[in-house]
């Protein structure tokens, strides 16, 4: 090697020189790099591609989802059934009503005049509005032959109610009507004698005593009394 001159200008004079790192550092540098990027190569092709997934996977794991979804929903529905029975939008209850206020009771259920009176009769002045006793549809509105003029309301359990002699009628068939709706005005047309409201009721075409069967449902039809519950309910 030359040895430099002391006339020679200092090239690196001024400057900072950085030393060379040794060849075994510099080695392992370049290794842990390989080694780095291998694994992330090696990691990326551990993982599935989504095109080499089998289709069959693909159409369980749908499948999967549609039934835990389906699950959640009914379980959704039945709680919402159960907070609506149990809450403020309870299913309206049952209300049987009494079809006038302030009548004689005259003529009950049974034989009258070697003949079964299918009914009873509330007396109460000619014009005097008579009510419907439960919801249901009217299936006749109009004359009846010896019943005069007749409403007859069919209840949602099959049941009828007939009310007859009527001076007149003021609703239509095939109305809804509900629980106190007004049907018509008491008379005397018909086969009758003197201003009364004639009530049968029917269960599977056969007429039955209305006095039991109403009270069973809280409307005490003799005593002219209805149970509390039905005043609460249609108030």
């Amino acid at each position: 090697m030359r040895q430099r001159l002391s006339s020679e200008p200092d090239r690196y004079r001024g400057r900072r020189r950085v030393p060379t790192p040794p060849r075994s550092r510099y080695a392992a540098v370049v290794t842990t790099a390989f080694v780095g990027a291998g694994g992330v190569a090696l990691l990326a092709g551990a993982l599935p591609d989504a095109k080499s997934v089998s289709p069959s996977v693909l159409d369980e794991l749908k499948a999967a989802s549609t039934l835990s979804q389906d699950a959640a929903d009914r379980a959704d529905a039945a709680a919402r059934a159960d907070r609506s029975t149990r809450g403020g939008a309870e299913a309206e209850p049952e209300v049987w009503l009494l079809p006038l206020q302030g009548y004689d009771f005259n003529s009950p259920y049974g034989v009258r005049w070697g003949k079964l009176h299918t009914g009873v009769d509330l007396v109460a002045p000619e014009g005097t509005p008579y009510v419907a006793i439960h919801d249901g549809t009217v299936e006749k509105a109009g004359w009846f032959g010896g019943y005069g003029y007749t409403v007859i309301v069919r209840h949602a359990d099959g049941s009828e109610a007939i009310y007859g002699h009527s001076s007149a009628v003021t609703v239509k068939e095939g109305q809804q009507v509900k629980a106190g709706d007004q049907l018509g005005l008491v008379g005397n047309t018909g086969h009758s004698y003197g201003s009364h409201l004639h009530l049968e009721i029917h269960v599977k075409g056969e007429p039955l005593d209305p006095v039991p069967w109403l009270k069973e449902r809280g409307v005490d039809i003799k005593l002219q009394v209805e149970a509390i519950y039905n005043e609460v309910a249609a108030s």
